[in-house]
């Protein structure tokens, strides 16, 4: 099925599958696929964010179930507590990496790096479509959903993986500015893995 994606500024990108079919301006993409379903966003479209924090929020940090929040609160939970619970219970771990890799998804991130050593977590994130990508050198700073500076992928392209992110900000500097909890759309392998409600 062909869905064409498409925001304030009328950049859109037009997807086939788990592919990008075709990039322009909505009016020339919509004349040319006129049965594809349309996606309108608010914002910016762009390649979607790399987080250099794999290991850090998906391994080490626990994401808790909305049904333990009287236990856990709702705030994913790092350091000596997370170790505690996940040495009490191992099997939490695969499942607060699934809630952390929709954490993820609800910041833009398409791709995470850092070397991921856990057998239940590795199988959630080639499950979710993330995709690895090199860490670099020198981490931005503290571990976050939103990292500072945000890393962008390279830009899409015709024929590549229809794997991007919406932002409701009026530019990239907007962006920067306000960070990832901004989006409002990531898209991997051509199916909408997170919609802002």
């Amino acid at each position: 099925m062909l869905t064409l994606h498409t925001v304030a500024d009328g950049s859109s990108v037009v997807v086939e599958g788990a592919v990008v079919a075709a990039l322009g301006p909505y009016e020339e993409l919509a004349a040319a696929y006129p049965g594809a379903r349309v996606r309108r966003w608010p914002g910016i479209l762009t390649p979607g964010l790399l987080n250099p924090y794999g290991p850090e929020i998906l391994e080490h940090t626990y994401h808790p179930d909305p049904r333990e929040a009287d236990t856990y609160g709702t705030v994913p939970i790092g350091g000596a507590r997370a170790r505690e619970i996940f040495r009490a219970d191992p099997s939490r771990l695969g499942a607060s990496a699934r809630r952390g890799v929709q954490r993820l998804f609800a910041h833009g991130t398409v791709a995470v790096a850092g070397e991921l050593r856990a057998k239940a977590v590795l199988d959630v994130v080639q499950r979710s479509g993330l995709v690895f990508a090199a860490r670099p050198d020198r981490l931005p700073g503290p571990v976050s959903l939103s990292p500072k500076p945000l890393v962008l992928l390279p830009g899409l392209a015709v024929g590549g993986p229809a794997r991007f992110a919406v932002f409701d900000v009026p530019d990239r500097a907007g962006l920067v500015a306000r960070g990832a909890a901004t989006c409002v759309a990531t898209v991997i392998e051509g199916r909408l893995v997170f919609r802002a409600r």
